[in-house]
């Protein structure tokens, strides 16, 4: 992500949220993978999750919530996930 769209992304959370914030994140994974625990490991502590399978049970999306200080977190936790082959971030 180039740095004038990522400067944006920032000004539009910084205006939305008041830090530190309840932020929901969501992810697509392969349900037949270790992804998913590759992915919750990224969000440790007290997180609210929500999975549900598509219809041909080949994904599973995936939503966190969770409570992050910044914009800076989101985008580090978008980061880390990012290095996780597969999992694709909405």
């Amino acid at each position: 992500m180039d740095a004038e769209r990522k400067e944006k992304i920032r000004e539009s959370l910084n205006h939305v949220h008041e830090w530190p914030s309840l932020y929901m994140f969501k992810f697509i994974v392969p349900t037949a993978s270790d992804k998913f625990e590759a992915l919750t490991k990224i969000f440790p502590g007290e997180i609210d999750l929500i999975t549900k399978q598509s219809s041909n049970g080949k994904y599973t999306s995936v939503t966190i919530k969770v409570i992050v200080i910044d914009s800076d977190e989101v985008f580090q936790k978008h980061e880390q996930v990012s290095k996780i082959e597969g999992v694709i971030s909405l």
